[in-house]
């Protein structure tokens, strides 16, 4: 794969992973709009490692207490803050896991790549998320994080499976509904990210590692050490900026692009027609 197509894609998964604009929707628009070649499931892997390490460096003093934690959880308690910190992240996993294995056992995952679902998806739910950030007060933080707030954070993540909604965009919009402050909602958003990228990226892994050959290693670990800067960049300036700026300016940002996927699909489907009734 050309080295500036490896550029670009890691720059997009690593810029859009942990902003809410939804990486997987931009990620599948890049072949679509501009007819480079799909870059498949080796590439797809590298850059979620990527954005994976950047997310555990950025959170390194929680991850190493959700560590601990789990050591805790195993012996059957729950009784410092790192356990419960993993206990939650474990029970807002378990729905994205469910409803992923179903949608690919079924192979729904593969119908729900057209642009035309990814402008609704881009624009409908950055209209919620909008709503959510400016009906909703900031009085919770990540300490009141509850087991039942984990499950249901964790079934609006499921909803991300649907491109163009942005997982972290989902999670956030969800927690600003539960009154969390918006640096606090991102932080759980950002959290709740590692064991799904793990997730994931493991499945992903499983069905490439029989596949993969020498270039396509070089070229992930091209892409991975790319998208590990770009996601460390942009999720330093996010978390820095919500602390004095609301959602608006992303919001602003996906309703614009949707818009514009769906005059380009409709218009694109439209144009087709017509000429295929003239043909």
């Amino acid at each position: 794969m050309p080295l500036s197509q490896l550029i670009i894609l890691a720059l997009i998964q690593g810029i859009t992973e942990f902003l809410p604009i939804s990486s997987s929707g931009h990620l599948i628009l890049l072949p679509n709009l501009t007819g480079m070649a799909d870059q498949g499931q080796v590439i797809d892997v590298a850059v979620h490692v990527g954005t994976l390490f950047a997310v555990i460096l950025y959170f390194w003093s929680d991850v190493r207490e959700a560590a601990i934690g789990t050591l805790r959880l195993l012996t059957g308690r729950v009784d410092t803050p790192g356990a419960k910190l993993a206990l939650c992240l474990a029970l807002a996993t378990v729905p994205v896991i469910v409803v992923g294995l179903i949608l690919k056992i079924t192979g729904l995952a593969d119908m729900m790549r057209s642009v035309a679902l990814i402008g609704w998806t881009m624009l409908i739910f950055g209209i919620v998320l909008w709503w959510a950030d400016q009906k909703n007060p900031e009085i919770r933080t990540e300490t009141d994080w509850s087991f039942r707030d984990a499950v249901l954070l964790g079934l609006w993540q499921a909803v991300a499976l649907i491109p163009g909604t942005s997982r972290s965009g989902i999670t956030i919009t969800g927690a600003r509904f539960m009154g969390y402050t918006r640096h606090d909602a991102a932080k759980l958003s950002m959290l709740m990210s590692i064991p799904t990228i793990i997730a994931s990226g493991t499945l992903l892994g499983l069905e490439v590692v029989e596949t993969a050959n020498r270039q396509a290693a070089v070229d992930g670990a091209i892409a991975a050490g790319f998208a590990f800067i770009s996601a460390l960049l942009a999720l330093t300036l996010m978390m820095r900026l919500l602390r004095s700026v609301s959602f608006t300016p992303y919001v602003i940002y996906r309703v614009i692009l949707g818009i514009i996927l769906l005059v380009y699909a409709y218009g694109y489907a439209g144009s087709d027609a017509v000429i295929g009734a003239a043909g």
